[in-house]
């Protein structure tokens, strides 16, 4: 695994429960701002023993992973409802009310 992979996965690892972070955000954070499709892959082959809440990750408009992932949206999205994260009518994540700030976890985004 190389250094930006750990990057990713650690500061994945920080996201709490009831917040989403976007593949973008994560990749920023990383110092790789262009580097938003790395990080899906990365998630996508997220080695299990690490137990990293992938599933709160999502794309920049809110929308959840692919089908072939997490054995479907439906389960993304059940995942993500038990945590309390609102979504749309368009079924799409709330991400202004519920994105993540790295060292303010309890701030809203206005």
């Amino acid at each position: 695994m190389n250094a930006f992979m750990k990057k990713v996965y650690e500061i994945v690892s920080r996201i709490p429960k009831g917040k989403v972070a976007t593949y973008g955000q994560i990749a920023a954070l990383c110092g790789n701002p262009r580097a938003a499709r790395v990080v899906g892959w990365a998630m996508r082959h997220a080695p299990e023993h690490l137990a990293l809440p992938c599933h709160r990750v999502v794309n920049q408009s809110g929308r959840l992973a692919p089908d072939d992932v997490f054995g479907g949206q439906h389960i993304q999205r059940e995942m993500l409802l038990q945590e309390g994260i609102p979504f749309r009518e368009n079924g799409c994540i709330d991400i202004k009310k519920c994105l993540w700030i790295p060292g303010q976890s309890d701030r809203m985004v206005p």
